[in-house]
C-alpha cells in the first residue's frame, strides 16, 4: 500500500527533525538524558538522541538587570524608599551551578539586596544617604558577589538609582532649602543697601564740599565787588562808613525788587516804610561811628599803659 512508505518517510522525517536543535547566540542549553544532566551546549546547531535526550532549559549569558525597591528607615527616623539596580550575568563556565542550584535567582538576589540595604541605611542620616549612595551600592555589590559567585552568577555592578523620602519630609526639605536661599538673598540685599547708602553719603559729602567751595567763592567775589565799590565811592568824597551803609541799603532795595519779580516766591515780612531806608542808613552810619570811637579809645588806653 502506498500509505506505508509515506508513513515511514514521515516517521523518519520526525525523528530527523527531533534529532537537531539550535541554540541562540549568548545562550547556553542544558541537555539531559533520561532526566539526568548530560551536557551543556553553546550557541549553534546540535544533535541529540530523540526521546532519550531532552533540552531541559536555556540560560542567557547576556548582562541582565534586576530592579529592587526597598523601604527602610534612616538614623534620624525618616522612612525612605531606595531603588537598587543590580546588573549581573551567568558565568559561561558555571552554567550548571546557575541552572541546578537556584530555582529562582531573582528572589535570591532580591533577598540579599534587602538584607544589605536594611543593614547600611539605618546607620546613616537622610542627608548622608544621598551623599553616600555609592557606598551603599558598593556594599550591596560586595555582599552579592560573595554569595552569588557560588551559584554561577557574576555581579557586574549595583546602582542606587532613586532615593525617595516620605512626601512630608520632601516638603520640609524644600522649605528648609527655600529658607536658606531667602536668607542668602536677604544678606545680598542688605549688602547692596549698605553699599548704596555709603555711596550716597559719599556723593552727598562731595556735593556739600563743592557747595561750600562755591559759597566761599561767591562770598569772596562779593567781598571783592564791595571793596571795588567802596574805592569808587571814596573817589567821589564818600568815606568808607557811608559807602558801606549805602551799599547795604542798595542791596536791601535790590532784594525787595527781586522778590517782587518772582510770582511764586514765599511771603517775607520786611520793614518797608518810606523812612525805612533813611533810618537804616542813619543807624548804620551811627553804628560805624561808634565802633570807630570805641576802637580809638581802646587804642589810646593801650598806648598809655605801654608808656607807663
Amino acid at each position: 500500500m502506498p500509505t506505508i512508505p509515506i508513513l515511514i518517510i514521515l516517521i523518519l522525517g520526525g525523528i530527523l527533525y527531533a534529532s537537531f536543535f539550535t541554540v541562540k547566540q549568548q545562550t547556553a542549553a542544558i541537555l539531559e538524558r533520561f532526566g539526568k544532566f548530560n551536557i551543556i551546549r553553546p550557541s549553534g546547531l546540535h544533535l541529540k538522541i530523540p526521546i532519550i535526550d531532552k533540552v531541559s532549559g536555556r540560560l542567557s549569558l547576556k548582562i541582565q538587570q534586576l530592579d529592587v525597591i526597598i523601604e527602610t528607615k534612616t538614623l534620624d527616623d525618616v522612612f525612605v524608599k531606595l531603588k537598587v539596580s543590580v546588573q549581573y550575568k551567568v558565568l559561561a563556565d558555571k552554567v550548571y551551578d546557575a541552572f541546578y542550584k537556584l530555582d529562582y535567582p531573582h528572589d535570591q538576589i532580591t533577598s540579599y539586596v534587602f538584607d544589605v540595604v536594611r543593614a547600611e541605611v539605618p546607620k546613616m542620616k537622610l542627608d548622608d544617604v544621598f551623599v553616600k549612595k555609592d557606598d551603599i551600592a558598593l556594599a550591596v555589590k560586595a555582599e552579592l558577589n560573595d554569595a552569588m559567585i557560588n551559584y554561577g552568577f557574576d555581579i557586574i555592578r549595583t546602582l542606587v538609582t532613586d532615593i525617595d523620602p516620605d512626601p512630608q519630609v520632601k516638603i520640609a526639605m524644600n522649605r528648609i532649602n527655600a529658607s536658606e536661599r531667602e536668607k542668602v538673598a536677604a544678606q545680598y540685599e542688605g549688602d547692596a543697601q549698605r553699599i548704596l547708602i555709603v555711596e550716597r553719603a559719599k556723593a552727598e559729602a562731595e556735593s556739600k564740599r563743592l557747595q561750600g567751595q562755591g559759597i566761599a567763592d561767591q562770598r569772596r567775589e562779593i567781598a571783592r565787588g564791595l571793596e571795588e565799590s567802596v574805592e569808587v565811592l571814596n573817589k567821589v568824597g564818600i568815606n568808607s562808613q557811608e559807602a558801606s551803609a549805602l551799599i547795604v541799603v542798595t542791596q536791601h532795595y535790590d532784594t525787595l525788587q527781586s522778590i517782587g519779580q518772582q510770582t511764586n516766591s514765599n511771603l517775607i515780612l520786611l520793614p518797608n516804610s518810606p523812612q525805612a531806608g533813611s533810618t537804616m542808613l542813619n543807624d548804620m552810619v551811627a553804628s560805624f561811628t561808634a565802633s570807630n570811637q570805641i576802637g580809638e579809645a581802646m587804642k589810646n588806653t593801650k598806648t598809655k599803659k605801654l608808656d607807663a
